[in-house]
């Protein structure tokens, strides 16, 4: 196969990071915070001292912290801890038969699966305390796994999350699977100082903590030195110890455990600057309705970044207690802390009757949603409802959740009545319009604009920068502005789109970024430079090439416990033609998850690398079983078969594709290629052409195609033309 039909199989290997998402000071001031205490020598396990040795002068915080829900994130199961009822219990919830009941003073479940197995557990953990209590067991290699049914504790009974499935054992969701594995999922957030301890190439854990719970070092770090300080009695302005005062500082704080994030580093670091060791989830479809408003969990950072009340430096703790969690105030008194009740605590502002929970703030603003089966969580990106855009893209509205037999245009048009016909500008729009696809000049130069007003939320301009395609010089030129912007996360999403640029394009925007004073950034600039000949390179270029992508491979380690984190551990070395490994760990990441699609296609392309066309064959073929309505493993198999020289093999592949999906522009391509280059017949390769260019008529491949096509026909004028206009771009 020639090397200009292989150029879009390639193509489909990403390195994009997914997120599989859960969560100031500068980054360089770790060392000024935690500066060294001569005189005493450490005593304790990297500097964590426990909690009863911070009671003694913090009493009333430490009074605060006992019975919260971080005191009691994780406990040993006993008879205080344990809220379920375990007295000879059965139940059968989907499918699933539980009997609870306890022998020589442990919990025990016994489980008879869906498939008839039959499996006797202890339980060893309880997790969390209201309104759902959930309960590890121990399993083999170092994993403790949480299981499916768990406890209502304020209905008093017993339920499945995700209820109405029946999981199969061998699905990731399976509790005894991925999805549910402590060490990888849920242990970080709900221990203090905890050390993952996970080995790759044996896919076991030594997980170990230093406090089982939500402890104060969790947020203040190591008290070790804060101890010998405050023994000490000196005048020294350090105390060693992190207070979280500013929102910066306060948000690398909480942040860490209250996102959806991606790790960057191996273990989790008190007080470190976010970005230097976690990257925030984006808007993404998968997690948040088009506009932002949550949809699956996102632990509030993701929502609050998107805030007015972020914007204008409102931390955690103006309205939440840090020790005990409980909100400042449960009416609008917490709100009227900084809005004027004048104006806000009025029927002429909400235009509901007073005292009821119509009223109420939060009703309008913080609309929420259960998450785990009972658990309600509100939204933090604090929105005023707008019924007019869930007209238009179905997006959900405050007054429709509670006037459930009205329409959207009913809200829409009160509103209008209420407060006119102009809305705010909301980066909402921008959000919606960049995920709708097929955008005209207009929107397309609107939302270049976006990407650099610095008026809008960082993450949502982030987020538009990764929804869009990037293809000529002027979507570049705003795309280079963006690499300047003060944020982290804007700097990294715009590193990832010029991917497609050549390689010396790629070196020469990526070397600017090797050094950047935050991790992320510097991740970025290392995929951008993945595969890259580096031998023109000075040596301090080479240096810091050689440290960016070591923090990349930290990173990739860090999350290779993740079926989605082994893929992209798979993708690096794909993208580095090291082709047996990347093998390896794609099987690993189909043993954890088979139902990870974007792996087959990557493994196919790894095996047709090194010639191994029968096991490529396998895995498209399996692809296609478990996705008989995809054309895309037709797509790779067509290209398969070109590989192996069976183009009427590829043809049929290709037409198949795009019978499942007319729309499909690569099938296109490469058969007007295949018309083209190899069957000399022009007509059909120009009908497939435009057909392509009618769906992409930006796509310069294709535009490029057609110019050798109408050279071949003779018709020089039309392809200089296209020429040209390429040319200009």
């Amino acid at each position: 196969m020639n090397l200009f039909l292989l150029k879009p199989f390639l193509k489909s290997v990403n390195l994009l990071l997914s997120i599989f998402i859960i969560a100031s000071c500068n980054s360089n001031s770790k060392e000024n915070i935690y500066s060294e205490v001569k005189q005493s020598p450490n005593k304790f396990v990297d500097g964590y001292v426990g909690d009863k040795n911070c009671v003694s002068c913090h009493k009333n915080e430490f009074d605060l912290w006992k019975g919260s829900h971080h005191e009691l994130a994780m406990q040993i199961a006993n008879d205080s801890t344990v809220l379920g009822n375990f007295n000879d219990i059965n139940v059968k919830i989907d499918g699933v038969q539980y009997f609870f009941f306890k022998k020589n003073q442990e919990f025990k479940v016994r489980i008879i699966e869906i498939d008839d197995s039959e499996t006797e557990y202890k339980i060893s953990y309880t997790f969390g305390l209201t309104p759902l209590q959930q309960y590890l067991v121990d399993f083999d290699k170092g994993r403790k796994q949480v299981l499916r049914v768990t406890w209502d504790t304020v209905k008093n009974k017993w339920y499945h999350q995700y209820p109405g499935d029946e999981i199969s054992t061998h699905d990731w969701l399976h509790w005894s699977r991925s999805a549910q594995n402590w060490n990888t999922m849920c242990a970080e957030c709900h221990s203090t100082n905890l050390k993952k301890n996970y080995f790759v190439e044996k896919d076991s854990f030594h997980t170990t903590y230093s406090s089982i719970n939500v402890s104060c070092e969790s947020c203040h770090g190591p008290a070790e030195r804060h101890i010998n300080w405050a023994n000490k009695k000196s005048d020294d302005k350090n105390s060693y110890i992190l207070k979280g005062i500013g929102q910066n500082e306060q948000m690398n704080l909480c942040a860490p455990c209250h996102a959806r994030r991606v790790k960057l580093t191996k273990d989790l670091e008190p007080g470190i600057e976010f970005e230097n060791q976690l990257m925030v989830q984006n808007i993404s479809s998968n997690y948040y309705h088009g506009d932002g408003q949550i949809d699956e969990e996102d632990y509030v950072y993701g929502s609050f970044l998107q805030s007015k009340m972020h914007a204008h430096g409102v931390k955690c703790t103006d309205c939440h207690n840090p020790h005990s969690l409980k909100l400042k105030f449960e009416d609008n008194n917490l709100c009227l802390q900084c809005h004027v009740p004048e104006k806000y605590e009025s029927q002429n502002h909400h235009f509901h009757q007073m005292d009821t929970e119509a009223s109420q703030c939060i009703n309008c603003h913080m609309t929420g949603k259960n998450y785990m089966g009972s658990d309600f969580r509100r939204d933090h990106s604090f929105r005023i409802p707008r019924p007019d855009q869930s007209e238009k893209y179905d997006t959900p509205n405050a007054c429709n959740q509670c006037h459930e037999n009205k329409t959207n245009k009913w809200a829409a048009d009160n509103i209008k009545r209420w407060y006119g016909g102009d809305r705010q500008e909301h980066f909402s729009d921008a959000l919606l319009l960049s995920a709708s696809g097929n955008l005209n000049q207009k929107d397309r130069k609107m939302l270049d604009k976006f990407i650099v007003d610095l008026r809008f939320p960082e993450i949502a301009r982030a987020t538009v920068i990764e929804n869009l395609d990037y293809t000529n010089n002027d979507q570049f030129g705003s795309l280079l502005l963006v690499l300047n912007d003060s944020s982290a996360m804007i700097r990294y999403n715009a590193l990832l789109k010029f991917r497609n640029l050549s390689p010396q394009d790629r070196m020469s925007i990526a070397m600017k970024h090797m050094d950047d004073s935050i991790k992320l950034v510097r991740i970025g600039a290392a995929q951008l430079a993945i595969g890259i000949d580096e031998s023109s390179l000075s040596e301090l270029n080479r240096n810091n090439l050689a440290i960016s992508r070591s923090e990349l491979e930290s990173m990739l380690y860090s999350n290779a416990d993740f079926s989605t984190g082994r893929m992209q551990l798979g993708d690096y070395y794909l993208q580095n033609r090291d082709y047996n490994t990347a093998i390896k760990h794609y099987k690993v990441a189909l043993k954890k998850d088979s139902l990870l699609i974007p792996v087959y296609s990557n493994l196919a392309t790894s095996y047709s690398l090194i010639q191994d066309f029968e096991n490529a064959n396998k895995i498209l073929n399996t692809w296609i079983s478990l996705e008989p309505e995809s054309s895309r493993p037709h797509y790779l198999k067509a290209l398969l078969s070109f590989e192996m020289k069976e183009n009427d093999t590829a043809v049929e592949e290709l037409k198949i594709a795009l019978q499942i999906n007319p729309q499909d522009t690569r099938s296109m391509y490469n058969l007007s290629t295949f018309y083209f280059q190899d069957k000399k017949d022009l007509n059909l390769a120009e009908k497939y052409i435009k057909k392509a260019l009618k769906i992409e008529a930006s796509n310069q491949d294709y535009q490029y195609l057609l110019a050798l096509i109408y050279r071949d026909q003779g018709n020089l004028k039309a392809s200089q033309s296209i020429i040209n206009s390429l040319q200009s771009n």
